[in-house]
Formats: structure tokens, C-alpha cells, sequence
């Protein structure tokens, strides 16, 4: 496909490296901003949900910068991985509880539930052996 685009090597990795950066990140600071909507979808049964959710975003920002810097790309990577699967349970919440959100679609947060996998390959595909933006 790069050929096809005539891109020069590395650029796809580049701006997959970048985007999955700029996303962390910018939801990272979202937590802060907006606490109330991650509140909203934290389980009622989970403990210290202010606390969950600042620190939450504080992984998010520092695993997204994490991936910018070589030497800790793969622990970032890896760490983002796991702050996904941590934060699983909210998506699940959200898909067995739609009347706590009549805003959102019910298609929609099914499909939040098949798009947290992409987030899993997004994060694991920069601690691939090889992945050298």
C-alpha cells in the first residue's frame, strides 16, 4: 500500500505512532477537564471513582508520551495495553446499562465494546519487534 502512495518508509508507522500519542494524550487530559462523563460510566460497585478517573487519565498521558520516546516505547505500549483492559469494565457497564445513557445509541456502545479491540492491536503494534518509526 505505501507504494501505492508513493510514501516515503517509515511515514505510515510515523503517523500510526503519532495518532495513537495524540489520542492517549488528549483523552488523558479530557479526564481532567471533564471528570463528570467518566464518572458517569464508571460501575457503581468500583471503589474511589474520582480517583480512578485522574488517575486513569494521568496513564493515558504519560503512556501516550511514553511511545514517543524509544527507550520506553515497548513499556508504554505495553502499559497502554493494560490501561485498556482496565478500563473494559466501563464499556461493559455502559452496553448492560443504556438507560443510565439515553444520549448514546445503544449500536453505539456495542460497537464501543468491538472498537476497545482496535485500541488492544493499536497499542500492542508499537511494542512489535520491529516497529522502528
Amino acid at each position: 500500500m505505501r507504494s501505492l502512495l508513493n510514501l516515503p518508509s517509515g511515514f505510515l508507522r510515523n503517523l500510526n505512532l503519532l495518532g495513537l500519542s495524540f489520542f492517549f494524550i488528549y483523552f488523558g487530559v479530557d479526564h481532567f477537564i471533564n471528570p463528570d462523563f467518566y464518572l458517569s460510566i464508571m460501575p457503581p460497585s468500583f471503589p474511589m471513582h474520582l480517583e480512578a478517573v485522574y488517575i486513569s487519565g494521568l496513564f493515558e498521558i504519560l503512556g501516550g508520551i511514553g511511545v514517543l520516546l524509544s527507550k520506553t516505547r515497548k513499556l508504554a505500549g505495553w502499559g497502554l495495553f493494560v490501561l485498556l483492559i482496565a478500563v473494559y469494565p466501563a464499556n461493559i457497564y455502559m452496553a448492560l446499562t443504556p438507560e443510565a445513557f439515553p444520549e448514546i445509541p445503544l449500536s453505539a456502545l456495542y460497537f464501543r465494546l468491538v472498537l476497545q479491540f482496535l485500541f488492544f492491536y493499536w497499542a500492542y503494534s508499537v511494542t512489535r519487534p520491529g516497529f522502528n518509526p
